[in-house]
């Protein structure tokens, strides 16, 4: 059995599960008066991870896998869960405002602003890992972390009025 394969179906089948969920909270949202923001950087995000899944389906299918790594992207992805569990319906892809909201700060929120982030920062560098990939990890990763400076960036400005 090619346990590349098997764990990069699994995690296709979860990301394309947590864009169907994201479409529908997002629906949700925005008919209860919430309104995007900083969606310009939006099709950048979609593409650079569209990028990244394939690249790892591309170029790993051949190697070995590392089962302490894939057991710390396990890790990843049950703090992932925690995080998409505590937002429940307001878990999102993108950066919806409800007016009237208040910022969540239970489960991870209580030690992070920006929980889900940590969790793609590792992601993102430790499944190329995990299939021996270090330079598409590296290259991928930095990538990642300059996408996500500014999304931060743009939803920390969203969220300060909420904050304050």
């Amino acid at each position: 059995m090619n346990w590349v394969i098997v764990i990069m179906a699994l995690v296709t089948l979860q990301r394309l599960g947590e864009l169907i969920l994201a479409k529908r909270n997002t629906a949700q949202l925005l008919a209860s008066g919430g309104y995007e923001i900083g969606g310009t950087h939006y099709p950048i995000i979609v593409a650079f991870h569209t990028a990244w899944i394939l690249g790892i389906w591309w170029l790993a299918p051949t190697q070995a896998v590392n089962w302490y790594l894939i057991a710390v992207f396990v890790v990843l992805q049950a703090l992932r869960v925690w995080v998409i569990a505590t937002l429940g319906s307001r878990w999102t892809t993108r950066i919806i405002c409800v007016p009237g909201e208040t910022l969540v700060a239970r489960g991870p929120f209580r030690f992070l602003n920006h929980p889900n982030y940590a969790v793609v920062i590792g992601e993102i560098f430790i499944l190329p890992l995990a299939f021996g990939l270090i330079w598409f990890s590296i290259v991928s990763g930095l990538i990642n972390i300059a996408i996500l400076a500014w999304r931060i960036r743009v939803e920390n400005a969203a969220l300060a009025p909420v904050r304050h």
